[in-house]
């Protein structure tokens, strides 16, 4: 049985599978070298790079390792960017946790937003135990994203990307299901 991709709504955001129709903002978001700079891969610089990873999602949710979702505002529908639990191991209750999000959307909160609702979704449906992510040491708005909703960071993995030529360090963030505080307010799946 295939992993359904979840929709979830935040007070100001909503979660939903991608569409073919999320390509052009998908790639724009991926080709930003700006957005990617701390990113472990470059920049996309072909468009049939945002369909295969939407292709990518859904082959996700069908082999049941992960889901990835859209981000879209809820006021006016604008795509955010993305987030996403993959490698996701049963036996383990383990995945790991990443996004991306558009550069305009930055400083309002969104990605604490997003990132929340998807673990609740993940705890709850998963049952997952523990959930992993990784930043670039550079990279202090993520660390604090992540902090902010419960992750502690464990460590260092020392010149372990090379980003835009040039060698760096990420943390590796874990959050225990028993260390998590969901939302006082339950986000509905639909």
């Amino acid at each position: 049985m295939a992993l359904a991709t979840p929709i979830l709504h935040t007070a100001r955001l909503r979660l939903r599978p991608f569409t073919d129709a999320d390509a052009d903002p998908l790639f724009a978001l991926h080709s930003s070298t700006y957005v990617m700079r701390y990113w472990d891969s470059p920049p996309w610089n072909e468009r049939a790079r945002a369909e295969r990873f939407i292709a990518t999602c859904q082959k996700m949710a069908d082999e049941d390792i992960g889901a990835r979702v859209a981000i879209d505002r809820a006021s006016d529908g604008v795509f955010v960017g993305w987030c996403g639990l993959a490698g996701w191991n049963p036996g383990y209750r383990s995945a790991s946790l990443g996004y991306v999000l558009d550069e305009a959307m930055w400083g309002h909160g969104y990605a604490t937003e997003a990132a929340h609702a998807l673990l609740q979704w993940g705890f709850d449906t998963l049952d997952l135990n523990r959930v992993q992510a990784e930043t670039d040491t550079r990279n202090l708005a993520s660390a604090r994203v992540l902090e902010k909703i419960g992750f502690v960071r464990e460590g260092t993995l020392r010149e372990d990307c090379v980003v835009n030529g040039e060698v760096s360090d990420s943390w590796v963030f874990g959050l225990i299901r028993r260390e998590w505080r969901p939302a006082a307010v339950p986000i509905p799946a639909r």
